[in-house]
């Protein structure tokens, strides 16, 4: 019905995935109001954003928290009650945030704030909201923000690249007298781990290893709320190593990549896709890995620990979503269960510890697990780096050597993750696994671009040492002009790419190539000078 601000441009089939992926698709005879989120392709080739720092702000945020250029993020409050005077007989009416950002708490809250006064005033009430957000400051990493929207001040901090993993952001802020004192979000983007994995919580291990192996899964949910809150701990689960794959948190059996994920006539994509679509059952039933989920609570009581089942089991489910969790699928983990996580985590429950204290645990679990598993492959990498001593400034850099599996696989033995973690299991098998998983080449490619422009860094530091003068006394003009014309385009490669690398070095760069100019032909000087 409207979209604000009105120069936002959606295409016609962003705007009707939006439509779709907006409401609840089963039969949901829940009153109330319900949020959820969903992510969504970009249709119709790449548009400028409005933000020209989108490099700097992705130089600086986790990998994890990076604004996304081809997908949007969709924050639903979606508000369902009676209401005689229509002619369904309900109101039924969904607020949806659009961002790149996946700041999940922090929109999802905002939405808390603007929904209930939107449904209530309309337009006016977002015309007045958008002029409030129009003067939030950027987000940057690593600073906490105040932001005032419908008298209430939202205090969060964006998370950094540097900052430690794991460490639990600053909890008290400094609070500069604010009045009226701030509504303070501890995290911008966690969700509350434990609670979604509660009840399969024996399987954390299993889980992990799908997502960090990328395989295609289905989480079978009783509405969007569940499937997208699963759907986005299950891709959080392997921070700081960023999942690479596609995931859908809620998905439709109207959207336009349906037949794409629904076809037997090839594997289905490696995607996490959350559905709560009945329909979905028979039409999914070929995918490898099948988790159907009940409603989340945080419940006093042990979780009934749930049964894996071979997916030939899958055919005689029932098409009633209980209130059950199963796991279908016929994977063997590579990894032994940890059972004294699974205990310290369960006697948390018998002794009513609080959720985020359990979700806490969980995440350095997993956090820990995920750094034994890649620390190995850092080590090997950083090897391939070129020796400083062998670059040299009147030379291309030397190449990154390139990276055998094999050669990895022999550091294991004396550096592997037996190292850092008591896990015993298969871990020469997982990684094998991992090479051919698209979450292994977007860890390679990131530490490749790094390395890369590391290795330019140090060549225009290697350049900036040397005694240019003494260079150029045997050189032949030709030389000397493919020299000027080499350092300029290292330069301008170094400002575009934001290198790591000292603004003096860049001058200095600079002031070589004008002293080189100057000490040829003017001719050859007026050309330099225009080129």
């Amino acid at each position: 019905q409207l979209v604000y601000p009105y120069d936002f441009r959606l295409t016609e089939k962003e705007k009707t995935s939006i439509c779709y992926l907006s409401f609840p698709d089963s039969y949901s005879g829940g009153l109330g109001d319900t949020q959820f989120s969903f992510r969504l392709r970009q249709s119709g080739g790449q548009r400028t954003t409005h933000y020209e720092d989108d490099g700097e702000y992705n130089r600086e945020a986790p990998l994890t928290l990076q604004r996304e250029s081809a997908y949007y993020f969709g924050y639903v409050y979606f508000r369902q009650v009676k209401d005689s005077s229509m002619k369904r007989g309900y109101f039924q009416k969904s607020l949806v945030l659009v961002s790149r950002l996946p700041y999940v708490n922090l929109f999802q809250s905002l939405l808390q704030l603007i929904a209930p006064e939107y449904f209530d005033k309309l337009e006016p009430c977002l015309e007045a909201v958008c002029n409030e957000i129009d003067q939030w400051p950027p987000p940057v990493p690593g600073q906490t923000l105040n932001l005032p929207v419908m008298g209430v001040v939202i205090q969060v901090r964006i998370p950094s690249r540097v900052d430690k993993p794991g460490s639990s952001p600053v909890k008290q802020f400094n609070q500069e007298n604010l009045l009226p004192a701030p509504l303070v979000l501890p995290s911008i983007h966690e969700l509350d781990l434990f609670r979604c994995f509660q009840p399969v919580l024996i399987h954390i291990q299993m889980l992990w290893e799908l997502m960090l192996l990328g395989e295609p899964i289905v989480v079978m949910a009783p509405s969007p709320t569940v499937s997208s809150e699963m759907v986005l701990a299950l891709t959080s689960c392997l921070a700081p190593l960023r999942y690479c794959c596609d995931y859908r948190p809620y998905f439709t059996i109207h959207d336009s990549e349906f037949k794409e994920y629904t076809t037997r006539t090839q594997a289905p994509p490696n995607i996490v896709v959350g559905v709560t679509n009945p329909f979905f059952i028979k039409t999914l039933q070929h995918w490898p890995h099948i988790l159907r989920v009940g409603e989340l609570r945080m419940s006093g009581d042990l979780p009934k620990q749930v049964k894996v089942k071979k997916l030939a089991k899958l055919k005689t489910l029932d098409t009633k979503p209980g209130k059950s969790f199963r796991i279908y699928t016929s994977y063997k983990t590579f990894l032994h269960k940890d059972k004294t996580l699974i205990k310290r985590l369960l006697k948390g429950i018998q002794r009513k510890r609080p959720s985020e204290v359990q979700s806490a645990l969980l995440r350095r679990h997993l956090l820990e697990l995920t750094q034994s598993f890649i620390i190995p492959l850092e080590h090997y990498i950083a090897s391939l780096m070129p020796l400083q001593r062998a670059i040299t400034p009147w030379k291309n850099p030397p190449q990154i050597r390139p990276f055998r599996q094999e050669d990895f696989m022999k550091t294991l033995e004396h550096a592997g993750p037996q190292l850092t973690c008591v896990l015993k299991g298969d871990w020469l098998g997982l990684y094998r696994r991992f090479f051919k998983s698209a979450n292994f080449d977007g860890w390679y490619r990131q530490r490749h671009k790094e390395m890369t422009q590391k290795l330019e860094a140090l060549h225009l530091e290697a350049i900036c040492e040397a005694n240019i003068v003494a260079w150029m006394k045997d050189k032949s003009e030709v030389e000397i002009v493919d020299l000027v014309l080499k350092l300029r385009e290292k330069l301008v490669r170094a400002r575009c790419q934001h290198l790591p690398v000292k603004e003096e070095t860049l001058q200095r760069v600079g002031l070589y190539i004008d002293t080189i100019i100057g000490s040829l032909p003017e001719d050859l000087q007026t050309v330099l000078h225009h080129h």
